[in-house]
């Protein structure tokens, strides 16, 4: 059986998560043994302002890919691809991305679920 966290691992839990929401990766050298919860809910403001700056920069970057990325199959278009498939074929050779249109996004910088847009399409 699992033994119930006490107030301080709950909030050490709970910032763990946020700062690696926040940042990437969890906390490194940082001792929280003897925070309050008071110290816990203003790191928890302040990450909560990370993050949101970070969703929003994120969002910013995923727009650009998707226009880039239009533009760039627009451009095979007119250059040679009969069609859409054709160009998605032409991105992911030069991308080495054999065809997974998951790793395509991620490697152009598009939101994940990009592709299964073009899949519901079909």
């Amino acid at each position: 059986m699992y033994e119930a966290l006490t107030r301080q691992e709950e909030l050490q839990s709970i910032f763990w998560d946020m700062y690696k929401d926040a940042y990437g990766f969890r906390p490194r050298g940082i001792d929280t043994s003897t925070w309050s919860e008071a110290d816990f809910t203003e790191q928890f403001e302040r990450l909560g302002q990370h993050i949101e700056r970070e969703e929003a920069l994120r969002k910013q970057r995923e727009f650009k890919a998707e226009v880039d990325f239009e533009m760039r199959v627009q451009n095979l278009l007119g250059t040679g691809a009969k069609d859409r498939a054709m160009a998605l074929r032409w991105i992911h050779e030069a991308e080495g991305t054999n065809g997974d249109d998951d790793y395509l996004a991620w490697t152009v910088g598009l939101p994940y679920s990009y592709f299964a847009v073009d899949k519901a399409r079909v």
